[in-house]
């Protein structure tokens, strides 16, 4: 990778470039002391305390077998997961009427305010997610739903599966 950089000639920024531009978090490195949920194992990658980030919150999710969440929603922020080993299965929904899974490769799109529930579809196999936040902020309303014994299953629809797919 080369720059424009004439040798004796320093730019201004040069030096707060170096620490506090572009950084790498090797992945035997997340930090652990973030919000914890029983049966999940959250680690930060990137947040404001470890990198400055003021706009996101990057990291990943461990799910252990069987374990769900709670119903919950995370106020005006969205959510961004990706699945890199197990079967996720999520429902949302007033009553948590509805449901889709996802599988290594699949991203998950959470909105502002939808009440949901993260759940590992396998009695026997972890799940293991990269989750990113639009703020750095640690919201999580807990709610106090019923969810529906047989959810509707609502098949994700894209570009590439543009009837559905699971």
């Amino acid at each position: 990778m080369s720059t424009s950089h004439t040798p004796g000639h320093d730019h201004p920024h040069e030096a707060a470039w170096k620490h506090d531009g572009v950084r790498v978090i090797p992945g035997n490195q997340l930090d652990g002391s973030t919000a914890q949920t029983p049966g999940m194992d959250r680690r930060a990658a990137i947040n404001f305390a470890r990198v400055g980030a003021q706009k996101l919150w990057a990291g990943t999710v461990t799910i252990h077998p069987d374990a769900k969440t709670g119903a919950h929603h995370h106020g005006h922020l969205e959510s961004v997961i990706y699945v890199i080993k197990g079967r996720a299965r999520m429902r949302w929904g007033e009553h948590l009427e509805f449901m889709a899974e996802a599988g290594p490769g699949d991203f998950i799109y959470v909105p502002p305010y939808v009440p949901h529930q993260e759940i590992n579809a396998s009695a026997t196999e972890v799940l293991e997610c990269v989750v990113c936040r639009s703020d750095g902020e640690a919201v999580a309303v807990n709610l106090d739903i019923e969810p529906v014994e047989k959810p509707d299953t609502v098949l994700w629809v894209d570009p590439t599966h543009p009837h559905g797919g699971v």
